[in-house]
């Protein structure tokens, strides 16, 4: 069995990419006094296309990667990591590994919550290949709210238009135009949709321009963050493992120069960035 450091440590807040400085963001927003580590296994990026045992790979070796940095908590701020990840990591990989530390995903909160912001149970996801093809907004959706019918749309382009720095371009108009009326042709009653992946906040100003008025959007970070500090406030031994300096440190398998450039497009900060290998 691995040995990872026992005092308490900072949250781990892990993504495929940069995406997951969105979820990031909305939890320091909300817990700023806590310690983080965000790690980003850009080298690799994107997740979305790859298959489920390559994802679980590579997300089981960032997680462990945080465990041996100190973290008890670590987040997949990661929508396809957590929809083909994290069920095996916390049945197979944390009883053997250490039970208690603890990997939490982004789809459950997003789940729990959804029920309440639609008004008549139609519901729409726009995520990456990966996370529609895997059903697991579908599945969390069900046990919690049988009552509401979900309907995903992938959008392969979307990524790449923010990680490009294309998020303000005439060419996410129409890739952003197509995939809302793509969406909105398979079920025009839907009245929320999901934004189901931590990049797609950023296009959140296209997105307004072709949704019709009075249908919801929500972006992931916000319910996270509330879920995390709901989480925290009931497993207080869990509480007692952080610690509380209110710093963040950035990791990334990619040059860290280039990381500092991308991340600006999520954070509107200048941050300090290390590289790291898996």
């Amino acid at each position: 069995m691995p040995m990872f450091p026992e005092k308490p440590g900072p949250i781990g807040v892990f993504d495929s990419g940069y995406g997951g400085l969105t979820i990031l963001h909305g939890i320091r927003q909300l817990l700023p006094q806590y310690d983080y580590i965000y790690l980003g296994d850009n080298a690799r990026a994107p997740y979305g296309t790859r298959s489920f045992d390559v994802v679980y790979q590579f997300t089981r070796q960032a997680v462990m990667k945080l465990f041996e940095l100190g973290c008890h908590l670590v987040i997949l701020g990661c929508n396809t990591a957590s929809a083909k990840a994290l069920r095996s990591i916390q049945r197979n990989d944390l009883p053997n590994l250490d039970p208690s530390r603890r990997v939490l995903g982004v789809i459950r909160p997003t789940a729990e919550i959804i029920g309440t912001l639609t008004k008549n149970n139609h519901v729409g996801l726009l995520a990456t290949e990966g996370t529609v093809k895997s059903h697991s907004y579908d599945l969390e959706i069900k046990k919690l709210w049988p009552e509401i019918k979900v309907t995903g749309v992938a959008c392969p382009f979307w990524v790449p238009l923010v990680e490009y720095n294309e998020a303000d371009s005439p060419g996410a108009d129409y890739f952003v135009k197509k995939r809302i009326d793509e969406l909105m042709l398979h079920d025009p009653d839907i009245d929320t949709i999901i934004l189901g992946c931590t990049h797609y906040p950023i296009l959140m100003p296209k997105i307004m321009k072709y949704v019709r008025p009075g249908v919801r959007i929500v972006p992931q970070g916000e319910y996270v963050a509330g879920s995390l500090q709901d989480y925290l406030r009931r497993h207080t031994d869990m509480e007692h493992q952080l610690t509380q300096g209110g710093s963040c440190r950035y990791l990334t398998t990619e040059n860290p120069e280039r990381f500092k450039e991308s991340a600006q497009i999520f954070l509107h900060e200048k941050v300090e960035v290390e590289h790291v290998e898996l």
